[in-house]
């Protein structure tokens, strides 16, 4: 599939904020958007207790992608939606499968551990290996957000999109 918007999903409301933003931002450049899972397997001795059996990790690593398509497919009428789901390294997999997208859209932090507070550990796997364009989302974010306020100081989506402010570079 050439020329679509990928999303790394893992299920944490940041990657539920990104698959909304690159849903809106597929219809604006009429896009395919393909929701991209990755299942990190545990050590087998993980896998088999009581609490994170087998069943239930496959269970929710399926129902994620599965419920998120369905939920943008009926929030975004006419945005192609294809949910993925892969097995491996998130970092590893999603710089691979990015290779033909467009976009590469991740949430700002997932479901990793304290190491990955900030960005998150996949989200700076994927700025540092990827080379395509990465957006990272914030949780919280509204779609009227990215508009310029309307008369009443409330960002509105009857208004224009801001404008991000040019980078300003020292002249010789």
């Amino acid at each position: 599939m050439l020329g679509y918007i990928m999303v790394g999903l893992d299920g944490s409301s940041e990657s539920r904020a990104a698959a909304e933003w690159a849903a809106r931002e597929a219809k604006l450049r009429g896009l395919p958007l393909r929701l991209v899972h990755v299942w990190e397997p545990v050590p087998e001795p993980m896998a088999q207790a009581p609490l994170l059996g087998p069943e239930t990790l496959q269970h929710w690593s399926e129902r994620i992608p599965r419920e998120t398509a369905e939920g943008l497919q009926s929030r975004h009428p006419g945005v192609d939606v294809n949910a993925v789901h892969l097995t491996g390294l998130p970092g590893d997999v999603l710089v691979d499968v990015a290779r033909d997208a467009e976009l590469l859209v991740l949430g700002s932090r997932g479901l990793s551990g304290i190491g990955g507070f900030m960005v998150g550990s996949v989200g700076q796997a994927a700025i540092a290996r990827t080379e395509v364009p990465v957006v990272l989302v914030r949780a919280g974010e509204q779609a009227a957000d990215e508009h310029t306020m309307d008369p009443a100081g409330i960002p509105s989506a009857a208004t224009p999109f801001r404008v991000a402010p040019r980078p300003r570079h020292p002249q010789p």
